[in-house]
């Protein structure tokens, strides 16, 4: 089956990016000129994804009026001769069809996958994380959805991190298949370092097959008091192999003040109206 659903839990309070986070949502922080939540969602376009449902919650209306199509705005551009900027606001609005439901507590990203459910239905689906902003040439949920049509099963993404990083994330062990390739065997969320299976760290693009639903229904509180999605990975791999796929790209940590800085330099560097100048400044800075 092709993977066309796309789950993104964005009802997370942003507290490492308070007071910005306060009264707006940390999903609609900017990098550079587009909300971080905007790269995620063109990398699941760019991936195949038609169907996108957004898992809220409270204060999170911005996201929902910036895919929205906004009449007002489009109408005082369009008389101001700003024609092509109404097309790249318009497309924002029309590239993909997005559906929202609300995570009315906050329990574990596990009890934010389960308030999908309903939208998934019997279809394998992908998950993405808004935190990770990932630059590649081939779209990392697209290397993920290969490695899910080739295999048939579950699939996390994959990375490296250094031994004294790794009890920030949930990490897997594996053995290796293919060139960054992995069957999954054992995976611990936020280990502590003598106790990490390896340095193979899950980041925030996940390939699910609908079987993850009935584990999540019954799965109990993990670390941190919550619902814990890489738990029930783990149960779901003893009914059915799970794969990792140690992606190809640069990832971004932008929940991270210093991860959203690195992101916002690397990729205004690259870009043909920013780079030069960027460059020319960052280096008169480090003289």
């Amino acid at each position: 089956m092709n993977v066309k659903k796309a789950v993104f839990p964005v009802a997370g309070l942003g507290t490492r990016f308070l007071p910005a986070t306060k009264a707006s949502p940390k999903e609609m922080l900017s990098l550079i000129d587009k909300p971080l939540v905007q790269y995620v969602v063109e990398e699941a376009v760019a991936a195949g994804i038609e169907q996108i449902l957004f898992v809220t919650g409270r204060g999170k209306r911005a996201i929902e009026d910036h895919f929205d199509i906004s009449f007002e705005l489009e109408s005082i551009l369009h008389e101001k001769g700003k024609d092509d900027i109404v097309k790249e606001v318009r497309d924002i609005a029309e590239m993909v069809s997005i559906f929202y439901v609300r995570q009315k507590q906050a329990l574990g990203l596990g009890h934010a996958i389960l308030c999908a459910r309903e939208f998934v239905g019997n279809d394998p689906f992908a998950v993405l994380l808004g935190d990770d902003i990932i630059d590649a040439d081939k779209p990392c949920l697209s290397q993920l959805i290969s490695v899910f049509n080739t295999y048939q099963g579950s699939v996390l993404a994959l990375e490296q991190v250094p031994m004294e990083n790794i009890s920030a994330y949930g990490c897997v062990r594996a053995n290796s298949l293919a060139n960054r390739i992995y069957e999954v065997t054992d995976l611990v969320e936020k280990p502590k370092k003598e106790d990490a299976p390896s340095d193979l760290a899950i980041i925030g693009r996940y390939v699910l097959t609908p079987e993850i639903f009935p584990i999540l229904e019954k799965q109990e509180p993990g670390k941190g008091g919550e619902i814990q999605l890489t738990d029930a990975i783990l149960k779901l791999s003893e009914l059915q192999t799970v794969y990792g796929c140690q992606f190809e790209g640069t990832r971004y940590d932008c929940g991270d003040k210093l991860g959203f800085l690195k992101a916002t330099i690397d990729m205004a560097l690259k870009r043909e109206d920013l780079g030069r100048d960027l460059e020319k400044y960052l280096r008169a800075r480090l003289c």
